[in-house]
């Protein structure tokens, strides 16, 4: 069987089944189809697993609406993971040789990459809420020293020189200072940047310049995969700064350090606490609330797909159909979704935890939450007054701490969670 007849049948040959999509369109279908064929593949009948790839691509598709593209997505990701899983899969290797030759990554410019950060409150919405957070906490500093652990390569900070220039106008300027880690270039996740932290550093430095205010500009080699070991030992190395404030932003970083379910040493939970150790001004904890950490195949995949249906859903009010912008998008989602369905050890390093297993984290690590200003959610508010009306935010309060914290939303359903901490200190800490 070639790669054609695999990705592009002429017929499905499941029973009971018609090639019309209207019988079986919908999210919910989708989602039982490709459940039946992971069993089928977790099973090894690969008869069955075949038919139903079959149906599913004469159902999903690359270029139809939302649900077809995630189920697409799904479908090229099985086939890898089938491809890969055992010989009886072996007619699928073509297909799965196929697929991932689909999923070359655009490397941005800057300016595409801040246009493309802009194009849906994803990322703007943690940035608000982290730069608010931050700019309260460093008020009457003479130094503020900032270890950015983000995603979207500093696309955060310019509008924090921006507010920090204006909001602190009265006073002299800070002396602002820039951490970042630079990782295997192979190994980050999307979006991927065009350019090297060098040439990055230098453009925030001149534009700094332009907002009067002095930066430094610092790249620290470390990997995620050991829990930012390195990063940790310079940071404790650092000479004693005085009237610094040290702020650690976490924007969607955190959970590529692996979890308990890949290693019996709990990075996560010891980073934290290194991090406490540091005694940071404040921690911001920005993430997307959802939970790809099971070690059962098919619960992780229904969870990734209860999830994953909301960008390629918000695609569609803000993206043209065949776009240039939408194939980065889109590939940056698919990228995401092989990676939780198709790869697995240390390989798999999209493991998401939901909101309240962070939480829990930073409360057993010795930190305190701390409440959003009226300032960050009134920005938010009109953030997303610019966006499609299927945006929203609400506000979510721990029951452990009553801390209220903000989460992104799409048509109810929550999507990224903001949080901001700050070290316990003495007695109280011992008492947690």
């Amino acid at each position: 069987m070639n790669t054609t007849q695999i990705l592009n049948p002429t017929r499905p040959i499941w029973p009971g089944f018609s090639s019309s999509k209207s019988l079986c369109g919908d999210a919910n279908c989708m989602e039982q189809l490709l459940l039946h064929c992971a069993n089928a593949i977790e099973s090894n009948d690969a008869t069955l697993a075949q038919q139903i790839i079959w149906v599913l691509n004469n159902l999903a598709s690359p270029d139809g609406d939302s649900t077809q593209r995630l189920a697409s997505s799904f479908l090229r990701a099985l086939i890898s993971r089938a491809a890969s899983k055992s010989p009886a899969f072996a007619f699928l290797s073509l297909a799965a040789t196929a697929s991932v030759s689909q999923k070359m990554l655009h490397r941005f410019s800057v300016i595409e990459l801040a246009e493309f950060v802009d194009l849906t409150p994803w990322h703007r919405f943690g940035f608000i809420a982290a730069n608010a957070a931050i700019l309260d906490a460093v008020e009457g500093y003479s130094s503020v020293h900032i270890v950015d652990l983000s995603l979207t390569h500093c696309m955060q900070i310019p509008t924090l020189i921006d507010s920090m220039a204006n909001k602190l106008h009265k006073q002299p300027p800070p002396l602002l200072k820039l951490t970042v880690i630079a990782s295997d270039a192979e190994s980050h996740p999307p979006p991927l940047l065009g350019i090297s932290y060098e040439e990055l550093g230098s453009k925030l430095v001149n534009f700094a310049t332009t907002r009067n205010i002095a930066m430094e500009f610092r790249i620290i080699s470390s990997s995620y995969s050991n829990g930012l070991s390195s990063l940790i030992e310079q940071l404790r190395v650092d000479p004693f700064v005085f009237n610094e404030a040290l702020v650690v932003n976490c924007h969607m970083m955190l959970h590529y350090i692996p979890n308990e379910t890949l290693t019996s040493n709990p990075l996560r939970s010891v980073l934290l606490k290194e991090i406490r150790d540091l005694n940071p001004t404040i921690v911001t904890v920005i993430d997307e609330d959802s939970d790809f950490t099971s070690t059962n195949f098919i619960s992780r995949l229904r969870s990734l797909y209860n999830y994953m249906w909301i960008p390629y859903d918000t695609a569609d009010m803000f993206l043209k159909r065949g776009s240039e912008q939408r194939q980065w998008y889109e590939a940056d989602i698919s990228w995401k979704i092989d990676n939780v369905v198709a790869k697995e050890g240390a390989e798999r390093v999209e493991r998401l935890e939901p909101k309240s297993r962070w939480f829990e984290r930073m409360r057993e690590a010795k930190f305190a939450g701390v409440g959003f200003g009226e300032n960050a959610r009134t920005e938010i508010k009109t953030m997303l007054e610019e966006h499609a009306t299927g945006w929203g935010m609400k506000k979510d309060v721990d029951d452990d701490d009553e801390v209220e914290r903000f989460v992104l939303t799409w048509k109810g359903h929550s999507v990224v969670f903001a949080s901001a901490w700050v070290p316990i200190n003495g007695v109280a800490a011992d008492l947690i």
